[in-house]
């Protein structure tokens, strides 16, 4: 499918591939994974040709359409509903429309065997595209990636970007490429539709390449592990937890191997020094030398993940009670967030706060701090310090300071010595700890802002989506924090990882108030999944009402059988009187695009070309209800005949 042979690619003078060589196969799952700034999202830009190697090969066979999820499509803007621009997708049966609607305006003023067989052709190549089906697959799309019903006929421009981004990944799934290139898909997502993703993504029949921070999604979507380091693509035959496994093996190999050829250098090395001057062993170290000079140097194993060694402490201890809301209410107009809820934290909680995006977590955060007006009772516990963290705080930092300056005005009064060891178990280290603000990634930036709120001394934290843009080892650096601190947290995360290796009990929103689950994400997941499938159970075996009538059962069946067949009658006229009237109206529009008053307005003929298609969709919805019907008519008439 796609084979990329002995790539180099470099930015300046910085190689970020040298021979790299990957062969991705057409139903191949991969994660792609590796340091911020070794090159992930550079790959996939090389593969769709926004870059040019500097040298090697790509070829990819002629068959080969390419869907490619990039950061750069969160500044596509358009007043178009969200449900048109998903179906932009469809781009080949969306003109095979218009020539359809042409040909049946021609209809009109000249009919023909020629134009029938063109009709008959459009419209064949217009259904094995799923012209008929294209909405439908569009709504259900946009449906499962969280968007309402009502939501699907607003402007992409009123929706932030976060949401734009999810009508692109709509779009790009319903082209169905041969290979999705995804670049951190999950990063806009919140949970439920992250799972929604997970299941399509397990039934898709092309290749995918994911890049993503998110392990357990990799987990669930990949078969496949690809990992950049060194400037090469190092390939492992399974998920992202094998890669780990894997990857421990290897590390002790090559380990084992380096530390052997470092041995034969060193005895090399010694033998040249000692002989190079003696005449009788000139010829025999200079042997060496050109045998050193041709050696493959074996790379040494890069240092295990960054450890925390910084002590997260604070001066001023909390009381047991450490918040607590009574009667909560809170809307926005007429949108009702919380009714009446209660909610209790206590000394030592680490709770997450789950759930799917609109629900009011992070209005709830913003209640908590005491930003946000509620109705009922909110009390700060006795000797409560509180820190807040949010991706908006990123913009609160001074650009213009260096990372160690920015540290040192937080306020914590500690020394530079101790700001420099906790910014290195941030990953600064050395120099880079005088890099200005500005020049920082969007990482980098969150691991200063998440640093800027440890070295707090706040005995209470909150954090809001806190591992939104930190790699993986960023991740796990920010759980060995908060696994050291000693205060009491709450966090809103979709990372389910972080989420289970930080948190002890875990809050959802249902039916407008706070619940509580005692105990972590993968104990809240399972009891979830119980209770689902209790809740399905109760539903299935839901009896009907029991007939109160002693009649035999047969004679009881053949009258349940005909009052249906009476009713599905019913249905049945109402259709046919539908389909009827839409094919009058569908008729009256097809007349006023052949009147030359029409089509001689451009502003006018799009209008009444919009209302015939539209039309012209619900009476093809009608007819398939009319079918449906009909089948249903003659299987009960099959029942009363037995």
């Amino acid at each position: 499918m796609i084979s990329i042979n002995n790539l180099s690619f470099h930015f300046g003078s910085r190689p970020m591939y040298e021979d790299a060589s990957l062969h991705i196969k057409p139903k191949d799952k991969i994660g792609l994974i590796g340091l911020n700034g070794t090159g992930k999202s550079t790959l996939l830009r090389i593969i769709v040709g926004e870059y040019t190697p500097d040298g090697g090969s790509i070829q990819m066979s002629k068959e080969t359409t390419i869907g490619f999820l990039n950061q750069d499509l969160l500044s596509y803007e358009t007043h178009e509903s969200i449900l048109s621009v998903a179906m932009q997708a469809f781009e080949e049966a969306m003109s095979l429309q218009q020539e359809i609607d042409k040909v049946l305006v021609e209809f009109e003023n000249n009919f023909h065997d020629d134009l029938v067989d063109k009709l008959a052709h459009l419209q064949e190549r217009f259904e094995a595209l799923g012209g008929y089906t294209m909405q439908a697959s569009a709504e259900a799309i946009l449906e499962g990636l969280g968007f309402s019903t009502a939501e699907l006929q607003q402007p992409l421009a009123t929706f932030s970007g976060g949401w734009r981004m999810r009508v692109m990944l709509a779009k790009i799934l319903l082209q169905k490429p041969s290979l999705l290139l995804l670049d951190e898909p999950t990063n806009h997502l919140d949970l439920p539709s992250i799972k929604w993703l997970e299941s399509y993504l397990e039934r898709y029949e092309g290749a995918v390449v994911i890049v993503s921070h998110d392990r357990e999604f990799l987990d669930r979507t990949t078969n496949l592990t690809v990992e950049v380091s060194n400037s090469k693509l190092n390939l492992y035959a399974g998920n992202y937890s094998f890669y780990m496994e894997e990857k421990v093996l290897r590390d002790e190999i090559q380990k084992g191997a380096f530390e052997n050829q470092q041995s034969q250098i060193r005895q090399a090395e010694r033998f040249i020094e000692r002989f190079k001057a003696k005449a009788s062993k000139a010829k025999q170290a200079q042997s060496r030398m050109k045998q050193l000079e041709r050696m493959d140097r074996i790379e040494d194993v890069a240092p295990d993940a960054a450890k925390v060694n910084f002590s997260f402490k604070f001066n001023i201890q909390p009381g047991r009670h450490i918040f607590r809301l009574e009667h909560m209410s809170k809307s926005f107009g007429d949108k009702v967030i919380f009714k009446d809820t209660h909610a209790h934290i206590e000394r030592g909680d680490k709770i997450a706060l789950i759930g799917a995006n609109g629900k009011g977590k992070s209005t709830l955060l913003r209640i908590i701090a005491g930003t946000e007006p509620i109705k009922g009772n909110r009390e700060l516990g006795h000797n409560v310090i509180m820190a807040f963290y949010a991706q908006h705080q990123l913009e609160a930092l001074n650009v213009e300071n260096e990372i160690l300056q920015e540290m040192q005005q937080a306020g914590s009064k500690k020394t530079e010595v101790e700001l420099r060891t906790l910014l290195g178990s941030f990953l600064f280290t050395g120099e880079t700890v005088f890099k200005k603000i500005k020049v920082l990634s969007g990482g980098e930036k969150s691991r200063v802002a998440l640093a800027k709120t440890l070295i707090s001394e706040a005995n209470f934290l909150m954090l809001d989506e806190p591992t939104n843009h930190l790699d993986m080892q960023s991740v796990n650096i920010l759980i060995q924090a908060l696994d050291q601190y000693e205060g009491t947290f709450v966090i809103i995360s979709h990372d389910r990882f972080f989420v289970e290796n930080v948190a002890t009990k875990i809050w959802y929103i249902e039916d407008y108030e706070l619940k509580t689950y005692p105990g972590t994400y993968r104990e809240f997941e399972q009891w979830q999944e119980k209770r689902e499938k209790e809740q399905k159970k109760v539903e299935a075996a839901n009896p009907e009402p029991k007939q109160q009538d002693k009649q035999p059962k047969e004679k009881s069946d053949f009258l349940l059988l005909t009052n249906q067949l009476k009713q599905v009658n019913r249905q049945l006229s109402e259709v046919e009187k539908e389909v009827q009237d839409l094919e009058r109206e569908k008729h009256d529009y097809e007349k006023q695009l052949a009147d030359p008053k029409v089509f001689g307005n451009i502003d006018l003929l799009q209008e009444v070309t919009q209302k015939f298609e539209a039309v012209q969709q619900k009476t093809h919805v009608a007819q398939e209800k009319w079918e449906e019907i009909m089948l249903e008519i003659e299987e009960i008439e099959t029942k009363i005949a037995e």
